[in-house]
């Protein structure tokens, strides 16, 4: 079955240091370290199985979620536990894996009978892939014992100065065939692969395959999933993208986890902005070292992209999805005549009444700054040209915001995400963090109701 869907709404950012080159021939930079952030899998609440000084295999438990001790964080890499870091009130902030080319030990798992649901189930929970996938409602990782209603799959990621993975799946169809038949063991439902239209990514046996054309966030498996069948109460769904399929697919065929990754290496403080082939969780040094423009004034390192993504040091690691680096001016030592309101036409901006607003095809330079205030919620109606879901995101927010869950409920908040809601923030008169408010408010749902 082929779908096509068409959305209107939404927006391409234009931003400079776009990547050069192709996912094929990306540059190889392995890392002298990785790191774990417990922090990038919600929904679990993980503890070390590991100390100080352990030597630890590719793909062995790292970490385990408490309430539910099947499901692990594995290894990216061989090698050693150099740290386990902890913040306040002895919170797990990371754990850090020195990697030894001396250490070639590797996890391979058990795939016999993995045609069942109970052992494509235990398979993708021992082996970390689970945590890589989420849930709606909330946003988190899948319970360990639910079962999908449907699962969508996006192999095209739309946000800024991504990566193109057409290069990168075209000529993984038995991977993504095989990902997808054991996904199709744990759900009653459709699987939906969804692509961007024209794409080299083929059509996959057993599962429902949609072509989509449309700007950021046409990507985003729960736009595609609102377009196709909402999450409605009571109802559970999982969203994951074409890499970790891929993996699923590698995992199901061979034994082996894939860690591996293609990033891009993209913004306008790089000096050759371009793809890099690494491993999940790598260091930030060693994936920007040498790569960045020398300059005075300071710049932004975000794990992810610019609208979504997390700003790490140089000494931390990448994040998850593991899919880009995206490195921008800090702007903290910015003057400019009349502030946020110049009329620059380098002001990148959705306003008619910038100069930028009418040069959509010049490559900006953002940075940082918030520019301008935050004030009281504007009822303007433009979060809903840049959301393309059949709900009305304003008086969502404010309803997340007054905490009435009977009408969370009625305006849709089990299909939403906080990154849905990441060029509404963009847009946003108000300068309001809707993506908190969103996180926020289904956490807040999940406690109430779970």
């Amino acid at each position: 079955m082929n779908i096509t869907l068409t959305l209107k709404k939404g927006l391409d950012l234009h931003i400079a240091g776009v990547p050069s080159g192709t996912a094929d021939k990306a540059e190889s930079r392995m890392p002298q370290s990785v790191g774990l952030t417990p922090e990038d899998f919600p929904g679990l609440t993980l503890k070390p199985v590991v100390k100080e000084g352990d030597t630890v295999a590719q793909g062995q438990a790292i970490l385990q979620d408490k309430h539910h001790p099947q499901v692990n964080i594995t290894s990216p890499a061989a090698g050693v536990v150099k740290s386990i870091v902890r913040g306040e009130r002895r919170r797990l902030e990371r754990v850090v894996i020195e990697i030894n080319s001396d250490i070639n030990d590797e996890t391979v798992y058990e795939t016999a009978g993995t045609d069942t649901p109970v052992k494509a189930r235990a398979l993708l929970q021992s082996s970390g892939l689970w945590a890589m996938m989420r849930q709606r409602p909330y946003n988190t990782v899948p319970d360990p014992e639910s079962t999908a209603r449907d699962i969508f799959v996006s192999t095209w990621d739309s946000a800024p100065l991504a990566p193109d993975t057409d290069h990168i799946l075209a000529e993984s169809h038995t991977e993504l065939k095989a990902g997808a038949e054991l996904l199709g063991q744990l759900t009653q439902g459709t699987i939906y692969i969804a692509r961007k239209k024209g794409s080299r990514i083929p059509d996959i046996e057993g599962a429902a395959m949609v072509d989509v054309t449309g700007p950021h966030p046409a990507g985003n498996p729960g736009i595609i999933a609102s377009n196709i069948k909402p999450v409605n109460k009571g109802e559970t769904i999982w969203t994951l993208d074409g890499i970790t399929l891929a993996r699923i697919g590698r995992l199901a065929l061979t034994g082996h986890l894939d860690t591996t990754c293609i990033i891009t290496l993209a913004g306008s403080e790089v000096k050759t902005p371009g793809y890099i082939k690494t491993l999940i969780g790598s260091d930030i040094e060693s994936l920007t070292n040498g790569r960045l423009t020398h300059t005075t004034h300071n710049e932004r390192i975000i794990s992810g992209n610019v609208l979504t993504g997390i700003s790490v040091k140089r000494d931390r690691y990448l994040r998850f999805p593991y899919t880009q680096i995206t490195v921008i001016p800090e702007g903290d030592d910015v003057t400019e005549f009349m502030g946020w309101a110049t009329l620059s036409p380098k002001k990148m901006s959705t306003s008619r009444s910038f100069p930028g607003h009418f040069l959509y095809r010049k490559l900006f330079r953002p940075d940082a700054r918030l520019l301008g205030g935050r004030r009281a919620m504007i009822m303007s109606g433009q979060y809903d040209k840049v959301v393309p879901m059949d709900i009305m995101t304003e008086y969502l927010i404010k309803a997340i915001l007054s905490r009435d869950i009977e009408k969370m409920e009625s305006l849709g908040i089990y299909e939403v995400a906080p990154e849905d809601f990441a060029l509404a923030e963009y847009v946003c008169t108000s300068k309001m963090p809707l993506q908190s408010i969103v996180a926020q408010g289904l956490e807040y749902l999940r406690k109430e109701l779970e």
